[in-house]
C-alpha cells in the first residue's frame, strides 16, 4: 500500500518481520498514511452493505435451509460501485457545521474498501450465524407465545452488541497488539483485498485477480447442483444404498442422521458450514480437531451406543437434536409449562423424564470438559504473558513491522470503550427492573452474567486468535444459571445472551480490529465504523425479525405449517430445546444426583486435568516444539456443534484443510502463498451469490425440482431406535 512516488521498498530485516510465517507471506509490510479512509463513499457503501446483509441474514435464518451470507459478497459487490463513484461524483468540497469534505477525494482505495467491509461484517456477526439475541426474541414470541414489548426487545439486542464491543476495547492489548495473536481467518480477506487492488508483475500463471474471477465463476455455476438440481451432493451416503434395509448400516453411514462413515460432501457450503473455511485454519489446529473428532465419533459414540447402551441409547436415534420421552417419542414441552412460562412440576412428574440422543448428550458433556480445559490451558501456556501485559510490560515488547506502522495513527482512548461498556450494563440492569416479568432474570443475575463474560472472553479469544477455533461455553452459561434459577427458561435464555453471546460479538469485533491492524486503518476510524455499524445492524435486525414474527402465520411452528413449509426455523429450534433442557427442566433433574446424565459432570474435572501433563512435558522437553502444539481445548472442539453439525460436515472439513494447509503448504508453498486464501474467498463468494439467486429466482417462488437426486441422504432408517418394543412411526419394531 505504498504510494506511487515512493522509492522501491527494500526488504525488511528478518527481525522486524512478523514471526508468524503465514502472516509474513500474506500481509503487506508497507503503508500510505495519506490515503483517505472515512470518505462519503465509505459511509454510503458501508451503511448500505450493512443494512442489506442484516436484512438478508435475518430473513434467511428462519428458513428450513438457513443461509448465512458472508460479508465477502458485499466486499466484492462494492468494488465496481466504488470505482464508478470515483469516476462520476463531483470533486468539489462541501462544508457542514465546519466539517469540510469532498464526495470524491480521489481514486477508490483499499482502505476505504476495508472500512466498508467492517461495516458489512456488522451485518453478519449480528444478523447471520446463529442470530443470537434475535434467537431469544423468537423463542419468547414464537415458541413460548409470550407478549414481548418492542422497546424491551430493542434494548436486549443493542445492549448485547455494545457490551461485546466494550469487552473488545478493554482486551485490545492482549488480543490485537501481540504478534502471536494473528487471527488466521483475516488472512483470506487480506489476500482478497490485495487481489482486488494491487497490480501484480507479470509472471507465469494467472494473477490473483484472474484466479479469483475464474474460481468465483466456477463456484457460482457449480452451486446450482448441490443448491438446487442435485442436493444429494451435499451428503453422498452410499452405505445406505448398499444396505437399504439395515438400521445399523444406515446409522453408521448416513451423512444427515448417522456417523457418516463413508459419506462425503461435494458442496462447499457443507464443508465450511460450521467450522468456517478449512483453507484459513492452521494445520496444527486441523490436526487437533481431527484427533478429537476421531476419538468422539468413531470410538466413544459406537462403544456407548452398541456395546454399553449408555443413557438407554438404543431407545433413541443415534444422532438427533430432538428431545424424547422414555418410550422414544418426541417430548411435548407444552404439557409441562405454566401460563407464566415456568415448570409445572406436577405435570412434569406425570408426563415423565426428558431424554436426549446419545450423541447429543455426549456432545453436551464435551462442552463441560472444553470449558475447564480452556481456562487451564490458557493459564498454563499464556498466563505469564497475560500477567506481563497487565503490568504494562507490553510497552517493552519487541514490535513487528505492522505494530510500528500503526504508531503513525492516534489510538482510541480506553475511556471511550469504558463508557460504552458501563452504559450497556446500566441499560441492561434497567431492563431487568422495568420488564422483570418478561425477562425473568433479576439484576443480580445480570451482574453474574457480566462477570462470567469478563472471565472467559480473554482465554477463548487467545484460542481463536491462534488456532481459528472458538471453544464455546453456551452449555456452561446455561448450566450455571439453570442451577441457580431452575424452572425459568426465559431467564436462562437472557443469561446465555449476556454471559456468552456478548463474548461472541466481542471476538468478532476483535477480529475486525486485527484486520484493521493488518491493513493499517486508523484505530479511530475503526471505532467509528464498528460502533455505527453495530447500532444500525441491531435496529434493522430486530425490525426485520419483528415484522416476520408478526406477519408470517405459524412461523417456526412445524406442526402448524405445511409439511414442506420453508419457515421451520431449525436453528431457533436448537435454542428452544436448550432453554427447555437448562432453563425449564433444569440441570439438577438431568445432571444432579439421581439424574440419568449425572456422570457427565465428571468431565469438568477431566477437562481441567488434561492440559496439565501437556504443559509439564513441554517444560521437561523444551526442544520438542510439537508438544506445546497439543491443544486440549481445540481437541475437544472436534466434538463441538454436533448437532446441528453432522460428522460428515466435520470430516469433509478436516480432509479439505489437510490437503491445502499441510500437503500444498509443505510441497507447493509458492502456490499456497499466492492463491490459497484467494481460493477460499472465491469459493465463499460464488456459493453465496448463487445461494441468493436460487432463493429469490426459484425457491421463494415455489419452483421445486423433484427427483431421486433432490432427496437428501436416502437413509430413512438412520433415525430409528433399536431397542426391542419401541414403536416409532416409519421404523420397524424389534422384538
Amino acid at each position: 500500500m505504498a504510494s506511487k512516488n515512493d522509492p522501491p521498498e527494500q526488504p525488511l530485516p528478518e527481525e522486524e518481520r512478523c514471526a508468524v510465517e503465514e502472516v509474513a507471506l500474506v500481509v503487506p509490510e508497507t503503508d500510505d498514511p495519506s490515503l483517505p479512509v472515512m470518505t462519503f463513499r465509505a459511509w454510503f457503501l458501508g451503511l448500505t452493505s450493512c443494512v442489506i446483509l442484516i436484512f438478508l441474514n435475518t430473513f434467511f435464518i428462519y428458513r428450513t435451509q438457513p443461509l448465512t451470507i458472508s460479508a465477502i459478497l458485499m466486499q466484492i459487490a462494492v468494488l465496481p460501485i466504488g470505482k464508478f463513484m470515483a469516476a462520476t461524483l463531483p470533486e468539489r468540497e462541501y462544508s457542514v457545521l465546519g466539517w469540510r469534505f469532498s464526495l470524491n477525494p480521489g481514486p477508490f482505495n483499499m482502505k476505504e474498501h476495508v472500512i466498508i467491509t467492517v461495516f458489512a461484517n456488522c451485518g453478519v456477526s449480528i444478523g447471520g450465524g446463529d442470530a443470537y439475541s434475535i434467537g431469544a426474541v423468537t423463542v419468547m414470541k414464537a415458541y413460548y407465545k409470550q407478549t414481548l414489548n418492542f422497546l424491551c426487545a430493542l434494548l436486549l439486542v443493542l445492549t448485547t452488541q455494545v457490551l461485546g464491543y466494550g469487552w473488545a476495547g478493554m482486551l485490545r492489548r492482549y488480543l490485537v497488539d501481540p504478534v502471536e495473536m494473528w487471527w488466521p481467518a483475516n488472512l483470506a480477506q487480506v489476500s482478497l483485498f490485495r487481489a482486488l487492488h494491487e497490480k501484480e508483475p507479470k509472471t507465469k500463471g494467472m494473477t490473483r485477480m484472474q484466479f479469483f474471477l475464474v474460481f468465483l465463476a466456477a463456484s457460482f455455476a457449480y452451486y446450482t447442483f448441490p443448491g438446487y438440481l442435485f442436493p444429494i451432493l451435499t451428503f453422498f451416503s452410499w452405505v445406505c444404498w448398499v444396505w437399504p434395509h439395515s438400521i445399523t448400516a444406515q446409522q453408521i453411514g448416513s451423512g444427515y442422521h448417522g456417523l457418516g462413515v463413508g459419506a462425503f460432501t461435494l458442496d462447499w457450503a457443507g464443508i465450511s458450514a460450521y467450522h468456517g473455511s478449512p483453507l484459513v485454519t492452521p494445520w496444527t489446529s486441523i490436526l487437533n480437531v481431527g484427533i478429537g473428532f476421531i476419538m468422539f465419533v468413531y470410538i466413544i459414540i459406537p462403544l456407548c451406543y452398541w456395546k454399553y447402551n449408555t443413557f438407554d441409547a438404543s431407545k433413541f436415534p443415534i444422532f438427533s437434536n430432538q428431545l424424547f420421552t422414555t418410550s422414544g417419542q418426541k417430548y411435548d414441552t407444552t404439557k409441562i409449562l405454566t401460563p407464566q412460562f415456568e415448570l409445572n412440576t406436577t405435570a412434569y412428574d406425570s408426563y415423565g423424564k426428558l431424554y436426549l440422543s446419545p450423541l447429543f448428550a455426549l456432545s453436551i458433556g464435551s462442552g463441560f470438559a472444553r470449558f475447564t480445559a480452556t481456562l487451564v490451558h490458557v493459564a498454563l501456556f499464556h498466563g505469564r504473558d497475560i500477567w506481563k501485559q497487565s503490568r504494562a510490560a507490553v510497552k517493552n515488547v519487541k514490535l513487528d513491522v505492522h505494530a510500528k506502522l500503526m504508531r503513525s495513527y492516534k489510538e482510541v482512548p480506553q475511556w471511550w470503550f469504558l463508557i460504552l461498556l458501563l452504559g450497556s450494563i446500566a441499560l441492561s440492569l434497567l431492563m431487568s427492573f422495568v420488564w422483570k416479568e418478561d425477562v425473568q432474570l433479576r439484576w443480580w443475575g445480570m451482574l453474574f452474567a457480566f462477570g462470567l463474560a469478563w472471565l472467559v472472553t480473554l482465554p477463548i479469544g487467545i484460542i481463536q486468535a491462534t488456532t481459528n477455533q472458538q471453544p464455546g461455553y453456551d452449555i456452561i452459561a446455561q448450566f450455571i444459571i439453570g442451577y441457580v434459577l431452575p424452572g425459568k427458561p426465559i431467564a436462562n435464555l437472557i443469561f446465555k445472551i449476556y454471559g456468552r453471546i456478548s463474548t461472541i460479538h466481542a471476538l468478532s469485533f476483535l477480529s475486525d480490529l486485527k484486520l484493521g491492524h493488518y491493513m493499517k486503518i486508523p484505530p479511530r476510524c475503526m471505532f467509528t465504523a464498528q460502533l455505527v455499524g453495530t447500532l444500525v445492524s441491531g435496529i434493522v435486525n430486530l425490525a426485520v425479525s419483528w415484522w416476520m414474527l408478526e406477519s408470517i402465520d405459524n412461523l417456526c411452528d412445524v406442526e402448524g405449517q405445511h409439511p414442506e413449509s420453508p419457515w421451520t426455523c431449525p436453528k431457533f429450534r436448537v435454542t428452544f430445546d436448550a432453554s427447555v433442557i437448562w432453563g425449564l427442566i433444569g440441570p439438577e433433574r438431568l445432571f444432579g444426583p439421581g439424574g440419568l446424565y449425572r456422570n457427565l459432570v465428571w468431565l469438568f474435572l477431566i477437562g481441567a486435568v488434561l492440559p496439565v501433563p501437556v504443559w509439564v512435558l513441554s517444560k521437561m522437553f523444551p526442544k520438542k516444539k510439537w508438544i506445546p502444539l497439543i491443544n486440549i481445548p481445540v481437541i475437544s472442539y472436534g466434538f463441538a456443534g454436533m448437532p446441528p453439525a453432522t460428522p460428515t460436515n466435520i470430516a469433509s472439513w478436516l480432509v479439505t484443510g489437510t490437503i491445502f494447509n499441510y500437503f500444498i503448504f509443505k510441497y507447493r508453498k509458492g502456490w499456497w502463498q499466492k492463491y490459497n486464501y484467494v481460493l477460499s474467498a472465491a469459493l465463499d463468494a460464488g456459493t453465496a451469490f448463487m445461494g441468493v439467486l436460487l432463493f429469490f429466482a426459484l425457491q421463494n417462488e415455489g419452483v421445486i425440482f423433484k427427483w431421486w437426486g433432490s432427496e437428501p441422504d436416502h437413509c430413512p432408517l438412520a433415525s430409528c431406535p433399536t431397542e426391542p418394543g419401541i414403536k416409532v412411526k416409519g421404523c420397524p419394531v424389534f422384538t
